[in-house]
Order: structure tokens, then C-alpha cells, then sequence
């Protein structure tokens, strides 16, 4: 009989984690799982651990990837999935006891979400940087599919490690996509457009390891850049983009207009920058006028309102920005977008 969840788990080099890992699997409370152990051609003692676990525990399958790297790895083990649910981890985080058995639950009980999340505790050997702790903030703020769906631009709305999904729905989708792009956004991106629900536990499930070699730190598939080009790409797609509305771009500086550039150079072009720098309002950039948020009030008609797109990525700032136009009657997710 088929387990009801796979664990995907690729790994490489994890000699000095995957104890802990595969501890955490162990102590799950729900036990009706395998774990899928993707070796990516590591040169330390992860091959030989993991020959040694799968001696002793029979939920445990290991496959090599043979340094394929890691979204082929990925798809590999949503290949070999037998469970109806797929559970990501990765090798050097670790799962609550509780962590399979919330989120099999609500997906038995939640028919219309595919992928669901949780909120996860970053904890690095050294001091965490002010940018995770706000990440962090707005990452475990994140957490039903109206969140999903409106503030999917601000940064992958997921972390990946703590999702489990329903693995006919990914594989429908073609599974993980290989580019300069950041594998796990571009799925959840690609899942919103196809009309996938998308949720989070508000429950913590998942202690995340940060640390100076981590893949965000170091591959440049998770850069600024790549990140702001996969939003363009998708913000371009967007029906709300697409219905004819005029777009307005709140944030004038240079690296806000540095990001807008992606947007831009796909054929979508603002009537409006708004900006509450005195020195800015009231100059023109590239033959567009610089204007004072006030300037957004007004008794539109239903299909005179503009789309904003807030450029502006100050978590704070983002606050402030968000009650200033829901005050004169802008709908998150529908009238503005927040987009990192």
C-alpha cells in the first residue's frame, strides 16, 4: 500500500545536519510516510549516513542525482512520489512533531488548496540579519489564499521547505521549472496563474537554518535581480495588468525605477509616478510626471480607478502605503499591488 505523504528531500554535502533532520522525521506523530532521500553527488558522508539509515528504517529510499543539481533533483523525487500528499524538507532544517499530521489534515479537509505552507522559525549559529527578521515578519504574516493571491509580488509568499501539496496538481503543472530564476517562487507563481489555491498554517512548523552558504546566499538564481525579473515576467501576465486600466507607479527613486525597468521593458508603462520626495513631485521621468500620492483621490468610476503598483520595498513604508490608499478606496489585491 501506497504512504499516504513522501517526503522529498534532496540533499547534498548534509553530513553535518542530517542527523538532526532525519531526527525530526522520525518524531513525527503521523508515521504514514516515506522519505525520499535525493543524493546530488555529495563528497562528504551523506552518501554512507544515508546507506546506514535506510538499513535500519524501511520508510527511507534513497536515490542518486548524481550532481543534476537541485531542480532536477526536485522533479526526481516528484517522479518517485508514491503519496498522494508530497512534504518538502530539506536536509539541514528541522520538522515539529505535529508537522505532517496538521497539514495532511487540513488538506483532507480543504478541497480547494493544492499547496499549503506554515510559518517557520529562522534560527542561524550567528546573528540573523535585520532583512531576515523582516522577511520573516512578513513571510508568517502571509497566510491565507487572499494573501497569497495579493501580495504574491511582494516575495515568494512560501517557504519552501515547510510546504506539502497535493502531488497530482504539481505534476499537472510540469513540476519545478529549471532557469535563472528561483525554482520554488516561479511554482507558486505559475500555481496562482493556473488557479490554485494556496494557504499557510498560522501554526510554526518548521525551524529554517540560515546560514552563509545557504542557496539564497550563494546562487545567484536567488539574487535581487532574478527575483525582480521573475516578477516582471509574471506581473506581465496578470490579468489585472491586462484589463486596460491605467497603471501607476508609486516610488521614483533610482533602485525603485531600477525594478520597474523589468515591467517596463515589457510594454507596460506608467501614466503616473507617485513620490512623497518635495524634490521629485512635480518633475517628469521619461515624459511622465512625478505627483504627490493625494493626487490618486477621487470619485473614479468603477472602470476609471488606476492600478498601483507599490515599487516602494521598505516593509514599513509598504504599511503606510497600503492604509494610505485603502483610505481613499483602494482595494488590496484588486485597485494596488504590493511588488517587492
Amino acid at each position: 500500500m501506497s504512504p499516504k505523504i513522501s517526503i522529498v528531500l534532496p540533499l547534498r554535502d548534509s553530513a553535518t545536519t542530517l542527523d538532526e533532520c532525519l531526527a525530526s522525521i522520525r518524531a513525527q506523530s503521523f508515521t504514514d510516510y516515506e522519505v525520499l532521500a535525493i543524493d546530488d553527488g555529495s563528497v562528504d558522508s551523506t552518501p554512507s549516513m544515508l546507506r546506514r539509515y535506510a538499513l535500519q528504517e524501511p520508510r527511507l529510499r534513497v536515490l542518486g542525482n548524481y550532481g543534476r543539481g537541485l531542480i532536477a533533483g526536485l522533479n526526481l523525487g516528484l517522479q518517485e512520489a508514491r503519496g498522494a500528499v508530497v512534504a518538502r524538507m530539506d536536509g539541514d532544517d528541522r520538522m515539529h512533531r505535529r508537522r505532517l499530521a496538521a497539514q495532511y489534515r487540513f488538506l483532507e479537509r480543504n478541497a480547494g488548496i493544492a499547496i499549503l505552507g506554515s510559518r517557520a522559525y529562522a534560527f542561524s549559529s550567528e546573528p540573523l540579519r535585520r532583512g531576515t527578521h523582516a522577511y520573516m515578519h512578513w513571510q508568517n504574516s502571509c497566510l491565507t489564499p487572499t494573501d497569497m493571491y495579493a501580495e504574491a509580488y511582494v516575495e515568494s509568499p512560501l517557504t519552501h521547505p515547510t510546504v506539502s501539496f497535493r502531488r497530482d496538481a504539481i505534476r499537472a503543472l510540469g513540476g519545478y521549472r529549471d532557469g535563472d530564476f528561483p525554482e520554488d517562487y516561479e511554482l507558486w507563481l505559475r500555481a496562482l496563474r493556473a488557479g490554485l489555491g494556496l494557504a499557510k498554517l498560522s501554526r510554526v512548523l518548521l525551524d529554517w537554518r540560515q546560514g552563509p552558504q545557504s542557496f539564497s546566499r550563494t546562487d545567484p538564481r536567488y539574487a535581487r535581480s532574478a527575483f525582480d525579473r521573475l516578477r516582471a515576467t509574471y506581473l506581465a501576465r496578470d490579468p489585472r495588468l491586462n484589463g486596460g486600466r491605467k497603471l501607476v507607479f508609486w516610488g521614483a527613486g533610482r533602485r525603485t525605477r531600477m525594478r520597474c525597468r523589468h515591467l517596463m521593458d515589457l510594454g507596460f508603462q506608467p501614466s503616473t509616478w507617485i513620490d512623497i520626495d518635495p524634490r521629485k513631485v512635480g518633475n517628469y521621468l521619461q515624459g511622465v510626471p512625478v505627483m504627490e500620492p493625494a493626487c490618486l483621490r477621487g470619485s473614479w468610476a468603477p472602470d476609471e480607478r488606476p492600478l498601483v503598483l507599490v515599487y516602494v520595498a521598505v516593509h514599513g513604508a509598504r504599511k503606510d502605503i497600503a492604509r494610505a490608499l485603502e483610505e481613499m478606496g483602494y482595494d488590496r489585491g484588486k485597485d494596488y499591488l504590493m511588488v517587492g
